[in-house]
């Protein structure tokens, strides 16, 4: 009996080691790429509202400083961008694409301050991001502020629409 009792203790504290290097991960990013959101769940988890000509994205959303990547649909196919408030603490949007490797539809992901091309591997200071345009830059988007919003004209969005040729996978 005695070495039952010691059998289930010793797999108790494996568990919970385990449980522990989980949620340490989590809580530390390491698991991001699992528990992605897609760009509608993030939309609608940040409380994105489309309407029949803009895209409202509440400042609330984008204080912490981590880019939320979004998607809006034109002719069935999903047109990639994003909006994140940058170090110097102004809000920012582009599209999830540069001019050089647009082709590729690979966009960009967030490490700490930059964002980074997912085919290149080409970083840019947050502070950089709509501002500057041409080579592996996000292709900027007009963005203004209205009330406690980021609003974003989807007719801006729609303009670029040939940098997505396809879905992504």
């Amino acid at each position: 009996m005695a070495v039952n009792r010691k059998k289930g203790m010793i797999i108790g504290g494996v568990v919970a080691g385990i449980v522990v290097v989980v949620v340490a991960a989590v809580s530390a990013g390491v698991l991001d790429g699992f528990f992605k959101k897609s760009p509608a769940e993030s939309a609608k988890a940040a409380g994105v509202v489309e309407t029949a000509d803009a895209v409202k994205i509440p400042l609330k959303a984008l204080d912490p400083g981590k880019a939320l990547f979004l998607s809006l649909e034109s002719e069935g196919r999903p047109l990639y961008y994003f909006a994140l408030k940058s170090r110097d603490g102004a809000y920012r949007a582009a599209l999830d694409a540069c001019d050089v490797c647009f082709r590729a539809n690979r966009g960009y992901r967030q490490e700490g301050d930059l964002m980074v091309c997912n085919n290149c591997g080409q970083s840019f200071p947050s502070n950089r991001i709509g501002e500057i345009q041409g080579g592996c830059n996000p292709h900027p988007l007009a963005r203004g502020i209205e009330g406690q919003d980021l609003v974003i004209r989807k007719a801006d969005i729609l303009a670029r629409g040939d940098y997505f040729a396809r879905k992504r996978s």
